[in-house]
């Protein structure tokens, strides 16, 4: 059987496993609380190839426990309650614990079949995901259980595993590998805090290297080659995705053009065209706005251009664009005045339209003022005259705030002059 690199070197205890010191550095409440072999019910969340499996597995080999293994892939009830059989035998009589790798996988009621035994204490709960707990697991489970998040590797975390794992390569072969410094740095960088992605690539090189003056010699190209578009952590349906995209707005709202351009990069490299178009649309509207109103049309004409071009020439088009909303003066009043109409419309705050405004010309027997005594603005000087518009209800009501930028104020001093006359 062909082991995979990555899974023959897993660390064998928490101190030997690279990144994730907010959890397992020497005083952390994690670390604290595994050393002192109470182990409470827990879900490790967070990115492929960052240790959650191997930190699960360390904690639970040194538990004394049994311990049962299931992936979410692949188990169905049946599996489960084969687990459960186990609870109360001799077998089990230090406690079971169970490590269930992608729970995201379990529907809703096989993660319910695990709440009276984890709630009673006769199973130990590890299991890890890569997707947002608070949305894929059933909340009745969530809230036995204490969520620790595990972060992407560094590339000073992928290079120590890097230089560990070469030197068991040399060790397993009888021949010396010898990494290239520019060869390490790239693969550490190419790797997007995966250490079993980094692992994979270099087991791959190391494979395909020839021995020379009695060692295989890993060059900047060999890794190159074996890392092309790999670098990028991207799932159109994850976590990644809408953290991503979020980064992409809010660079483009913060205006910070260059951060901006590096997600929209992100996004063009991923083949989402799609959102990379969506997101510049809603960030014209929702964050420019009425600072530069012009800029909506011109936005929605490098949509337009991208879908046209497609990939890869719609990266000009929404360079350009993106780099126009970033550096665009900002006002969100759009935003603010619709969403505090919509609280009163949501709210019941309606009430009839005034008679004046109604679409009908002719009263019932029963109206106490005839006449529909609407007052046409364009007939009056500087086409306005006052007029109540909004229901009586809502009468005086003021939802939109002049934005402290020059459009608005410029439109905010001219409208105070007309009704002031």
């Amino acid at each position: 059987m062909n082991e995979p690199l990555a899974q023959r070197l897993r660390p064998k205890t928490l101190a030997d496993v690279c990144g994730q010191q907010h959890l397992l550095g020497e005083g952390k409440v994690f670390r604290r609380t595994v050393d002192s072999g109470k182990i409470p019910n827990m879900i490790f969340y967070g990115p492929s190839g960052v240790g959650k499996t191997t930190v699960a597995r360390i904690i639970a080999e040194n538990s004394g426990m049994t311990l049962h293994k299931l992936n979410g892939t692949s188990c169905g009830t049946g599996d489960i309650k084969a687990v459960l059989a186990d609870i109360g035998t001799f077998s089990a009589s230090g406690g079971i614990l169970l490590y269930l790798d992608e729970i995201q996988y379990l529907n809703k009621k096989q993660q319910q079949s695990l709440l009276e035994c984890i709630e009673n204490g006769t199973v130990t709960l590890i299991a890890s995901t890569t997707e947002n707990p608070y949305f894929y697991i059933y909340n009745a489970l969530l809230s036995r259980c204490t969520v620790f998040e595990f972060k992407s590797l560094t590339e000073a975390d992928i290079e120590m595993g890097i230089r560990n794992a070469a030197g068991r390569l040399s060790e397993e072969d009888g021949c010396p590998v010898e990494l290239a410094p520019e060869a390490l740095t790239y693969l550490a960088a190419s790797a997007g805090g995966d250490m079993r992605k980094a692992l994979g690539s270099l087991e791959f090189a190391v494979t395909a290297a020839e021995v020379q003056e009695n060692a295989k010699h890993i060059t900047l190209e060999m890794i190159q080659q074996v890392t092309k578009r790999t670098a990028m952590r991207y799932d159109k349906d994850g976590d990644e995705h809408y953290d991503i995209v979020s980064a992409y707005q809010k660079s483009m709202r913060g205006s910070d053009p260059d951060a901006a351009l590096h997600y929209l990069a992100r996004l063009l490299e991923a083949g989402d065209l799609v959102s990379a178009c969506r997101r510049l649309m809603a960030c014209a509207c929702e964050d420019v706005g009425l600072a530069y109103p012009q800029i909506i049309p011109i936005a929605k004409a490098a949509v337009d251009a991208a879908t046209m071009l497609g990939l890869p020439e719609a990266r000009l088009p929404l360079a350009d664009a993106v780099i126009l909303v970033a550096t665009s003066p900002k006002s969100n009043s759009g935003e603010a005045s619709i969403d505090a109409a919509l609280a009163d419309v949501q709210a019941g705050r309606t009430g009839p339209v005034p008679r004046q405004l109604q679409n009908k010309h002719f009263d019932g027997e029963d109206a106490e003022v005839k006449g529909q005594n609407y007052k046409y603005a364009q007939a009056y000087q500087n086409h306005w005259v006052k007029q109540q518009y909004l229901p009586d209800v809502l009468a005086g009501t003021t939802y939109y705030q002049y934005g402290d930028n020059k459009n608005e104020q410029a439109a905010k001093i001219y409208w105070e002059k007309i009704k002031k006359e």
